[in-house]
């Protein structure tokens, strides 16, 4: 089952757009939003695979609610604007429905999540696994190549992680538990320092009790890691 909020300030398509989604065979409902705000809050203590999104919302707009998440999941796209329609695909958006929406446009567009999602599903049932210094992980649907030697640090942020490389800016995006890659680095070359973050050990230019850094990013160091970061620098 495809797990999925929908989201629109006007009552009647909200009402139209969960009745759509209930003859669905693989869609589960998890909360209908009148706004951004509240879908944000649903998403915080629930897993969502697929957003319904109105685009024109008071507050905060579909958009900018996109803009907003590090790791958006598969989006839809349902407004009365056609002119949206470059913006949403420059946010890689899974499909985009223009007002009024037929059943028939709107069970296609859910097919292509479908497609998208079982896709998904395939990478990440592959998991990672280290050869020869590399291993590669999923991101947007594509399977990326990571070197050892290039992770600077990774943080995890709920079910995803964020692999902050050496080699670019924009750190890589993952859905993984931070086990799963911690089980598959060296450990010699890799130091869980916090539950959210790992750090290659090459990097770290600074150590505190309380924190590492790497150049002038300063980590946390939580108390069920401080004796490995001690064992590290030799300070027990």
């Amino acid at each position: 089952m495809i797990r999925c909020l929908a989201i629109d300030d006007e009552p009647l398509a909200l009402e139209l757009l969960v009745d759509n989604i209930s003859k669905v065979p693989f869609l589960q409902l998890v909360a209908a939003c009148d706004n951004a705000v509240e879908a944000m809050k649903v998403m915080q203590d629930e897993s969502i695979d697929l957003l319904f999104l109105d685009i024109q919302m008071p507050g905060l707009t579909g958009l900018q609610f996109i803009q907003s998440m590090s790791a958006p999941p598969m989006i839809i796209l349902i407004t009365a604007y056609e002119k949206y329609a470059l913006d949403g695909f420059d946010l890689d958006v899974t499909d985009y429905l223009v007002k009024p929406v037929s059943l028939n446009r709107f069970i296609k567009a859910c097919n292509k999540a479908k497609e998208l999602f079982e896709l998904k599903s395939q990478q990440k049932n592959i998991g990672i696994s280290v050869t020869n210094g590399y291993f590669f992980v999923n991101v947007d649907y594509s399977l990326v190549k990571v070197t050892i030697n290039d992770i600077i640090y990774i943080e995890g942020l709920k079910d995803y992680i964020k692999i902050h490389l050496k080699s670019t800016q924009r750190p890589l995006v993952t859905r993984m538990p931070m086990k799963t890659i911690e089980e598959q680095l060296p450990t010699s070359n890799f130091i869980r320092i916090h539950k959210s973050y790992i750090v290659s050990i090459a990097f770290i230019t600074a150590v505190r009790k309380s924190s590492v850094f790497i150049d002038t990013l300063e980590l946390p160091v939580s108390e069920s890691y401080r004796d490995s970061v001690s064992t590290l620098t030799g300070k027990l």
